[in-house]
């Protein structure tokens, strides 16, 4: 039988005689498991005599067709690339005062702050399925892995490497952070798939040099063996960094 908790004495956000003057309650919560469509763009054939599959992962806001848009340079017969779009949609314009307007962009995100495990669960898991869709057609041990994240994919990448079932051969961290929850015992299983590759724009606005420095002390400090990739551009993906990261791994 559910009791009901005692009211909440204050809320942090109102003042105390805001909250004095109000009966606030804590409600139990509870999370039960629901079939649900998640949707992916995919740039090649899985029946092709593959010698690489990409999956990647975009970034805050976007949508899996336009990001794999920018991989389009590489577009090649033996080249599949996978973009998992994440599950939570919303406008990317401020709230109206009436319905959007057909043709408002949209975005997904992979994940907030709100109940933050939950979500963590349900994208690493839906990462897994799609991974093991993708190779109940491709020969896994006949191609090269790719998992690379853009952004607030990085994060999903790096959790997706730490807690899933992927056993990539190239990770590649794009103009984002690793989690900050990543410890050693994490780390261990990202350096598995190590050397990782690092790469942001040289002007990126959300990669301050302190911040990229701060990026290289965690990874140092985690010991995670790493290549830094740099080059010519803001917050984004270019032609330049795909063919730098291509003639790497073919070096």
């Amino acid at each position: 039988m559910f009791q009901t908790p005692p009211p909440v004495a204050r809320i942090s956000s109102l003042t105390s005689s805001q909250a004095q003057r109000t009966n606030y309650r804590v409600f139990e919560q509870q999370h039960i498991k629901v079939p649900r469509s998640a949707r992916y763009a995919m740039l090649g054939s899985p029946a092709a005599d593959l010698r690489e599959v990409w999956f990647v992962c975009h970034g805050h806001g976007q949508l899996a067709a336009r990001f794999l848009a920018r991989f389009i340079p590489l577009e090649n017969d033996d080249r599949l690339f996978i973009a998992p779009e994440a599950l939570s949609r919303y406008y990317l314009s401020p709230p109206t005062a009436g319905p959007h307007a057909p043709g408002t962009p949209v975005g997904a995100s992979w994940m907030t702050a709100e109940d933050r495990e939950s979500e963590i669960d349900d994208y690493v898991g839906y990462l897994d399925l799609l991974h093991d869709r993708i190779f109940s057609v491709v020969d896994r041990t006949k191609v090269s892995l790719w998992a690379l994240g853009f952004s607030q994919g990085v994060s999903t990448v790096a959790r997706w490497v730490v807690r899933g079932n992927v056993a990539p051969d190239r990770v590649v961290l794009c103009s984002g952070m690793l989690p900050a929850e990543l410890d050693e015992v994490g780390a261990k299983r990202l350096a598995q798939r190590s050397p990782l590759t690092v790469t942001f724009g040289d002007a990126d606005e959300f990669a301050s040099a302190d911040r990229v420095l701060s990026e290289e002390t965690k990874l140092k400090e985690l010991h995670i063996p790493y290549e830094m990739v740099r080059f010519k551009g803001g917050h984004t993906i270019t032609p330049e960094l795909l063919e730098k990261l291509t003639k790497s791994s073919s070096d």
